[in-house]
């Protein structure tokens, strides 16, 4: 969700603001978009646990589950960004219901009063500085790829926008994670604080996730530095290293740190240790591959559509 947040930040200047930089790059942020909502719906087919179940939340919804509000906020998304003109109206709809992903999502693990890490109000906006981070990230490092490997080229501009969008919303995903740890730790209440005892030091032994969460870290650090100080933002070779690494941080804090750590320890004060399951890599690894299969198909069609000469100049 987090990558489909790229799709925002390009739509939202270049069709509300008529902002030009981003037209070129408005296509290929959307089909992003599209590829990575499509595996978000599938992963809650993995989620309810049969295909058949995910029928279930729209013929019977029930309006206080969150997971009939995010099927229905995923699905909205990926019906509603459309380049042509006469669905304005649509698009207008569709950026706060985008937004509204993030939201519905940070709901989900918010209103779980068992779990200390997640039950905290700022858990939707740092969502929301993640996904502005990371999916702009990878867009950039996509958009850099293709004009590698390619002969489309994409304007500079353009992309050292994005650049900047990204190192606002990093600067601010710290910043809330720092807030955090703070209210954590100065608060001294052992439910709260105990999460991020095991994710950076360990519990009772119990320290699998400390040297995921000190590289996440470190990576963070050395991100911020890249983006923030302009002469390195700007080199060309730089930036990729700065947006690869944004995006690896971003998903080692909220893949493995957020929810694994979420878990830790139980309402019980059981200290778990957690390893995915051979079955558990195989089904992320095939969503994976759809979404990385859908974004081939469209971005060949781009590609293939802005090769080719145009009928006066064949």
């Amino acid at each position: 969700m987090g990558v489909a947040a790229s799709a925002v930040i390009v739509v939202l200047p270049y069709y509300l603001h008529n902002f030009t930089v981003f037209a070129k790059i408005t296509i290929l942020g959307e089909f992003l978009a599209i590829a990575a909502v499509t595996m978000c719906m599938l992963f809650i087919f993995v989620d309810m646990g049969q295909p058949a179940r995910v029928l279930n939340v729209l013929l019977y919804p029930m309006f206080h589950s969150m997971m009939f509000w995010d099927l229905v906020s995923l699905t909205a998304e990926r019906n509603g960004t459309a380049p042509a003109r006469w669905v304005k109206p649509v698009i207008l709809v569709s950026i706060p219901w985008a937004v509204s992903i993030y939201n519905v999502t940070a709901f989900l693990y918010a209103g779980l009063p068992g779990r200390p890490l997640w039950m905290t109000a700022v858990l939707a906006p740092r969502f929301l500085a993640s996904a502005f981070a990371s999916g702009p990230a990878r867009l950039i490092l996509l958009c850099l790829l293709i004009a590698r490997v390619t002969k489309t080229q994409l304007p500079r501009e353009s992309i050292q926008k994005i650049a900047v969008i990204v190192t606002y919303a990093m600067v601010a995903n710290v910043f809330l994670i720092l807030m955090e740890f703070f209210t954590a730790h100065y608060s001294a209440v052992p439910e709260h604080r105990q999460p991020f005892q095991y994710m950076f030091t360990g519990i009772e032994g119990h320290a699998r996730l400390a040297p995921w969460m000190w590289t996440s870290v470190i990576l963070a650090s050395v991100s911020l530095v890249l983006l923030i100080v302009p002469r390195y933002r700007t080199n060309p070779r730089l930036l990729p290293v700065a947006c690869a690494i944004v995006f690896l941080s971003l998903w080692i804090d909220k893949g493995i740190g957020l929810i694994v750590a979420g878990f830790v320890p139980s309402p019980l004060g059981v200290v778990p240790d957690y390893v995915p399951a051979l079955p558990e890599m195989l089904i992320v690894a095939g969503i994976w591959g759809v979404g990385m299969l859908m974004l081939t198909v469209f971005y060949k069609i781009v590609i293939a559509i802005r090769s080719e000469p145009l009928a006066g100049h064949a």
